[in-house]
């Protein structure tokens, strides 16, 4: 009997430890409270200011001449607010493209008073992604968010919505993932609803670009719209789309325009290679896909946003050692950047669709009689090539290619790199005619293949 009686009492110790010392444990601390209080420090309030230059018409023009510089208009100044969350201790943070897009000025507040200016480093309008780095002090570190693993959502799972909605400050809605996204992601299509997370958690003006949370504290999503037709309806930006955009954009090739040629899974630590391009650097060294890379000229590399800072610190033709695990054997690769320019250029286009171009200028747009300046002026085009069996001529304008904007001589003859030998591209023009003193330009459309 006496046995049994301390047997009992040992497991009303373990199973009362907080009553027997008597500390009553807080009912209120639930695996949401814990959560916040893990993610809040990492989600920051963002205050953007955008200068607006508006355009002045003739008249306006005739009196600035006239009375400047007595009469100016100031350029009109807007002001927006979002929110973002911290991704990396460095100080690198994600928020909504249109949250920062066209910002002159981004500053962020953190959940503990701080205020930074931050600088915008790269950005898709396709996917409503932004990555921002605070400008801070050499060797300041920040609380970083845990990413949760793509795809580990349960339909009806508890998620919390956390950011600066209508300005007020940090603040947190609660709710259930009550969709998933709908459809695999179109290739030449912007995101739309169909593409991400559905929620009842309350999300507001402001909300944009803060974490949508799981009670683990994982970001699973990017806050991105609310449905104004309907309540309780709210979206965000799956966390798998999240580290597909940021593999894509943060790149030694987007960021200081050095060719390596290979793209890194986000959120995975040590990183990894998900794709190499052919004939690049990366190709060239032996980097395959699935390779873990562990260290960079004997650097330990923890994530994928490290790895591509120390490439791109590293500078153009200089050597580079990756130790990595292929396998799990050991093997090293040995490489050098190139600056994008020395092969992404005007002779790339030429050699591929048989036209020298060059980016539209001012004057020669205001000569031609047109308002923009976004194309590429074609100025010669070699006989018997496709461009040539394409109808293509001097002095068109090429403004888009395979609908995308050829603004960007650069990215223009990155698209033309990816293409093999007999395919097509579309090309929208602008056709210039002259036909006496005046000059007509007629919209096009053209086929070329390229070679």
């Amino acid at each position: 009997m006496k046995t049994k009686i301390i047997i009992c009492a040992a497991g009303l110790l373990a199973i009362l430890p907080g009553a027997i010392c008597g500390v009553t444990p807080d009912a209120r601390r639930d695996a949401a409270v814990e959560a916040i209080e893990k993610v809040m420090p990492a989600v920051v309030n963002i205050a953007t200011e955008t200068i607006v230059r508006r355009t002045r018409n003739p008249f306006e023009e005739l009196l600035w001449e006239f009375y400047d510089p007595y009469y100016r208009r100031q350029p009109s100044r807007l002001y927006s607010l979002g929110s973002g969350v911290i991704i990396d201790e460095d100080g690198y943070l994600v928020t909504n493209d249109h949250v920062v897009r066209s910002a002159t000025r981004i500053a962020v507040k953190l959940h503990d008073g701080r205020e930074f200016d931050c600088d915008r480093v790269a950005t898709s309008a396709k996917s409503d992604i932004a990555v921002l780095k605070i400008r801070c002090k050499p060797g300041e570190k920040f609380t970083a968010v845990k990413f949760a693993a793509p795809g580990d959502l349960y339909l009806g799972e508890t998620v919390l919505a956390l950011g600066n909605p209508f300005g007020l400050g940090g603040s947190v809605s609660r709710g259930i993932l009550s969709s998933k996204n709908r459809r695999p992601p179109s290739a030449n299509e912007p995101l739309d609803v169909a593409d991400w997370l559905q929620t009842d958690a309350a999300i507001n003006p402001g909300n944009s670009g803060g974490p949508l949370i799981n009670l683990n504290g994982e970001l699973i999503g990017i806050n991105v719209a609310v449905y104004r037709e309907g309540q309780g309806i709210g979206f965000a930006i799956p966390i798998k789309l999240v580290l597909e955009t940021l593999s894509d954009i943060f790149t030694p090739e987007s960021l200081k325009s050095l060719w390596f040629g290979a793209r890194f899974k986000a959120g995975e630590s040590p990183p990894s290679v998900a794709e190499v391009q052919p004939g690049s650097p990366a190709e060239k060294a032996g980097l395959k896909s699935g390779d873990i890379i562990t260290r960079l000229n004997g650097k330990p590399m923890r994530s994928f946003l490290e790895l591509v800072r120390e490439l791109v610190s590293t500078g153009p033709q200089k050597d580079i050692r990756l130790d990595l695990l292929r396998g799990g054997a050991a093997q090293t690769c040995r490489l050098q950047l190139i600056p994008e320019s020395e092969v992404f250029n005007e002779k790339l286009v030429q050699s591929r669709l048989g036209i020298s171009v060059q980016p539209l200028t001012d004057e020669t747009a205001e000569r031609i009689g047109i308002t923009s300046t976004d194309g590429l002026l074609i100025t010669a085009v070699e006989k018997n090539s496709p461009a040539a069996g394409a109808g293509l001529e001097r002095g068109f304008i090429i403004t888009e290619l395979d609908g995308e904007p050829a603004t960007d001589l650069l990215k223009v003859a990155k698209h033309l790199y990816t293409k093999k030998k007999g395919e097509t591209v579309r090309m929208q023009l602008l056709v210039t005619r002259r036909r006496g003193a005046f000059i007509t330009v007629q919209p096009a459309v053209a086929q070329v293949d390229v070679r």
